[in-house]
């Protein structure tokens, strides 16, 4: 029997800067700052609780560490918003800020109907905005 999960509760990403990364989330993907629990940083955007926090044994880090999807874990993580105008409107922000950033593509032909596109954070990690078709 498999146990019955719903939407993701929250994330939480092990960064080199807080401070940084912080700014980034807040300024370009609208979420809100809920607390700092010691290095830890807490934000939300109303559905999902993000926590960005530096590496827990520091003495473990890896000197210039940068992310890459080509370690077992994480992949990316995408965010949904409203409408592909969104996405639009996504891609000038990041081009007004030098954030660079993929082109929107349509899923279609693959049998989802959304559209994404792909961008990095400040640490690398690859990150997606998700629009539904329609």
């Amino acid at each position: 029997m498999a146990v019955s999960t719903g939407g993701v509760h929250h994330l939480a990403l092990t960064v080199t800067d807080t401070a940084r990364s912080r700014a980034f989330y807040t300024t370009y993907l609208g979420f809100n700052h809920i607390m700092d629990l010691g290095p830890k940083v807490i934000m939300g955007n109303g559905t999902v609780i993000l926590a960005i926090n530096p590496p827990p044994d520091p003495a473990q880090a890896l000197p210039n560490d940068a992310f890459t999807e080509h370690r077992v874990g994480l992949d990316h993580l995408s965010f949904s918003v409203a409408s592909r105008a969104d996405l639009e409107t996504a891609a000038a922000l990041f081009d007004q800020n030098g954030i660079s950033h993929g082109t929107i593509n349509d899923l279609g032909e693959y049998g989802l109907p959304i559209y994404v596109m792909s961008f990095r954070d400040p640490d690398n990690i690859q990150l997606e905005l998700t629009a539904p078709k329609g």
